[in-house]
């Protein structure tokens, strides 16, 4: 499983929208500008990357002059597994075997296999809310 720029762009604005539920205007809308700004990552980045948290359900988003976007859930119920799985999407294999000589015969494959299912556990018991305490 490799864990891209998308994935640690995505999981870093989804702690900024958690950590700030509500803003002085009495919403927690952000646009995406503000949210860029204040995690320091690509703005066109940020769209992509939104659109497909917003299809997922993780985030609502509204258009418009005063638009932006809000948790769909609860923080408590948003893990990190869910965030990574959206963004880079069916997990990939930590060691790729495709064209390696020994993947009929490989000693090692079992310990990467094993590597692969407590990294998804790990991420799977990490909540939004665990990382904004």
């Amino acid at each position: 499983m490799k864990i891209s720029k998308k994935a640690e762009y995505g999981l870093m604005a989804m702690i900024f929208l958690a950590k700030n539920p509500v803003r002085k205007n009495g919403t927690g809308i952000f646009s995406l500008r503000e949210i860029s700004a204040e995690t320091k990552t690509s703005f066109v980045f940020l769209e992509k990357i939104f659109s497909k948290l917003e299809k997922a359900g993780l985030v609502n988003g509204t258009k418009g002059m005063r638009g932006g976007y809000v948790l769909a859930k609860s923080p408590k119920k948003i893990n990190a597994n869910d965030i990574v799985s959206v963004l880079d999407g069916s997990p990939e294999e930590i060691v790729d075997c495709a064209y390696c000589n020994k993947k009929n015969n490989c000693t090692t494959k079992m310990v990467w296999a094993k590597v692969e299912v407590a990294l998804r556990k790990t991420l799977s018991s990490i909540t939004l809310a665990d990382l904004i305490k």
